[in-house]
């Protein structure tokens, strides 16, 4: 009976030794740190700067003087005097077509007016004798006035005939070829003035007081993707589109070389105006649901931790942002390791990272 008393006296006391380490243990572990360690961070400081305020559109090249050529009668084409892509001068004939029949036509007409213009100096001579009646001389002078009349007409109708560069430029390619039967209205081929160069584009209404002529504009196309070319605000459309609300808006380009009507281009209006904007490091924006956002580094009792400030920007140059609202002046931000953090996170900086 006694042995049984000792065995479990000996087992009450490893049960409560063991017991004792386990509670031990679990309150070490209960009053341990386990937070996540500060993340490392580089971070640089938002600084307010005079920022000249531009805005971004854009538009088509078009000739200041651009037309399409076409046909303002009906006939056979009879002469082709310049081909495609020819550059001609004003009043340069381009093509001719059938005008046999107008041809014949004034012959007829200029012996009309010359008999008309004999007998009326005729009656003219017999009025002053009183040998004829005054209306046989006002009959003479409508005759007169009607050959005229008529040869003038036929005149124009030859015109119509023959095909004239209205001013200088640079043909594009014929529609028609020599032969070829066209009615009035057919088109023929494009003329455009190409050393003078404009650009059409439209900006919302909300820019609309901005717009002033005289404003210098940046302009980029495809074509020339390493060159900018200057443009100058002429004119100013006198109503907004009720349909897309844009208004209408035309510059003229001060040096268009090698640029085509019609190319598409990246404009760029300066207000001639500056504010002072924040700007920040482009690596320091990132992208959400929620909008663009930065990471603003602030300091507790604990040590530095970062917020999320969604923010607008607008685009600046030599990697930076314009930040137009949600980044003070002078505050510390993160601009690299952001792929780590969330709101509250703990941060170290890294000294030899940041700027």
């Amino acid at each position: 009976m006694r042995a049984y008393l000792v065995a479990a006296l000996l087992l009450l006391l490893i049960l409560g030794g063991t017991a004792t380490y386990v509670l031990q243990r679990f309150s070490a572990m209960a009053s341990g740190d386990y937070s996540a360690p500060p993340v490392t961070i580089a971070a640089g400081t938002a600084e307010s700067r005079p920022w000249r305020e531009t805005i971004d559109a854009v538009g088509t090249v078009r000739a200041a003087r651009g037309i399409l050529l076409t046909a303002e009668t009906t006939g056979d084409i009879t002469a082709m005097l310049v081909q495609s892509g020819d550059s001609v001068e004003p009043g340069q004939p381009l093509m001719s077509i059938d005008e046999e029949y107008e041809v014949a036509t004034r012959q007829r007409l200029e012996a009309r007016l010359l008999l008309a213009d004999q007998l009326y100096q005729r009656d003219a001579r017999l009025i002053k004798e009183n040998s004829i009646p005054q209306s046989q001389l006002d009959q003479s002078r409508a005759d007169l006035q009607s050959a005229q009349a008529e040869l003038a007409e036929i005149d124009a109708v030859l015109k119509n005939k023959r095909i004239s560069a209205p001013f200088s430029g640079r043909l594009g390619i014929f529609q028609v070829r020599l032969g070829d039967y066209v009615e009035a209205g057919t088109a023929l081929v494009t003329l455009q003035d190409v050393s003078s160069l404009e650009v059409d584009f439209s900006v919302p209404d909300r820019y609309a007081p901005l717009m002033q002529p005289g404003l210098s504009i940046a302009l980029r196309t495809a074509a020339f993707p390493d060159q900018s070319f200057t443009a100058t605000l002429r004119a100013v459309d006198s109503q907004i589109d009720e349909n897309t609300r844009n208004l209408q808006i035309r510059a003229s380009l001060d040096e268009g070389q090698g640029l085509l009507p019609g190319m598409f281009a990246s404009l760029v209006i300066d207000l001639n105006r500056e504010t002072l904007r924040v700007f920040v490091p482009e690596t320091a924006v990132s992208y959400s649901l929620q909008g663009n956002l930065v990471y603003v580094i602030e300091e507790d009792d604990d040590g530095l931790f970062v917020s999320p400030r969604v923010v607008k920007t607008v685009a600046a140059n030599n990697g930076e942002v314009v930040i137009v609202s949600g980044v003070e002046d002078g505050e510390r931000i993160v601009i690299a390791g952001q792929n780590k953090l969330y709101r509250g996170a703990r941060v170290q900086i890294d000294p030899d990272a940041g700027i």
